[in-house]
């Protein structure tokens, strides 16, 4: 493991076999390394077909070069492809350059070219450059395996094989180096390996009644599930009227025709509109201070009480009113109605 990987605490797992093995390949007298200055020059194609003549080469499936170092017939310049290897020309041990490109987060073309270096040798049928890809990820896969465990009640060694196994598939196939940021791609085709596992083994308990077996939590306050339960506490509070309850819960949550309801009750249409219309500003206006869903302090009690007591006193006063002026006129004598 390198100073860079994520996880402290590092089981035993498929991820841990393949950085040892990354380590073994990268150490000892025939280290694997890219050649920075073929990909500097984009000459990856000249060193692969010297590679595969075997002229020049540093071992089965090393980097290729020719004389002092230098790719045959480059200047390893690194304005001939655009990409930025700063100082790393010539053979560079694949630990160094994969430090070099964390160091380097932006240095998006040179990751790019390193990473379809990698994904090509890889593809040609060399496991050692299947174990250096793998190795030259391990960070990234190791920060995502450490994220995925977090919580996770199985081992955390299925999740490290999963990644794995996502990354390799992506490696062989599922993944065109063709286009933009492969390594990127092949991070998250092991992300996503590991992210399915993860939801497919999430456990869920039945509880018959979660009342009584929750114990760190508890439902929410009543009312809750059924909206009428506001409508019967607005009437116990005096928010509304008792004769309102009934008709405001068959059109307001029923949908019933106000039409029908209005017939039912033997009210005009407009009366029980404007009634309606009350008992919406007053659940409204409980619903913002809390009355409903909250505590009621007697204090509050008190002041609905004597809104409730006011609001019948008006709506008596208007009938009677009402009454007044629709009742029979009085008959007018002869005399009267002479004069």
């Amino acid at each position: 493991m390198s100073e860079s990987d994520l996880r402290d605490d590092w089981p035993a797992s498929a991820l841990q076999a393949a950085d040892k093995a990354f380590a073994a390949l990268t150490v000892g007298p025939a280290p694997l390394t890219l050649d920075c200055a073929v990909l500097t020059a984009g000459r990856t194609a000249t060193s692969g077909t010297a590679d595969s003549a075997g002229a020049g080469t540093a071992g089965p499936g090393r980097s290729v070069s020719g004389a002092g170092g230098r790719p045959a017939g480059g200047s390893g310049t690194s304005a001939t492809a655009g990409i930025d290897l700063d100082a790393l020309p010539g053979d560079v041990p694949l630990p160094v350059l994969r430090d070099w490109l964390m160091a380097h987060p932006s240095a998006y073309t040179a990751r790019d070219a390193v990473w379809r270096e990698l994904v090509r040798r890889a593809r040609q049928g060399r496991p050692e450059w299947v174990i250096a890809a793998v190795g030259m990820a391990m960070p990234a896969l190791v920060a995502m395996a450490g994220t995925l465990a977090a919580g996770y009640r199985g081992d955390p060694a299925d999740i490290d094989a999963e990644i794995l196994t996502g990354f390799l598939e992506g490696l062989r196939g599922g993944v065109d180096p063709a286009r933009d940021a492969p390594h990127a791609s092949l991070c998250f085709a092991a992300w996503r390996a590991g992210r399915d596992l993860r939801l497919s083994q999430q456990e869920y308990l039945l509880f018959d009644d979660i009342d009584a077996a929750a114990t760190g939590s508890r439902l929410p306050r009543q009312p809750y599930g059924h909206v009428d339960l506001l409508v019967y506490r607005a009437e116990a509070l005096g928010l509304i009227d008792s004769e309102d309850v009934e008709p405001y819960i068959a059109i307001r949550l029923g949908r019933r025709t106000p039409e029908l309801v209005a017939e039912a009750l033997g009210v005009d249409l407009d009366v029980l509109r404007m009634r309606l219309n009350r008992a919406d500003a007053q659940l409204a206006w409980a619903l913002e201070v809390g009355v409903l869903t909250g505590p009621c302090s007697p204090k509050v009690r008190d002041e609905l009480t004597r809104r409730h007591d006011m609001r019948v006193r008006v709506r008596a006063g208007k009938a009677a009113a009402a009454r007044r002026t629709t009742g029979p006129r009085r008959p007018v004598s002869p005399a009267a109605a002479a004069a």
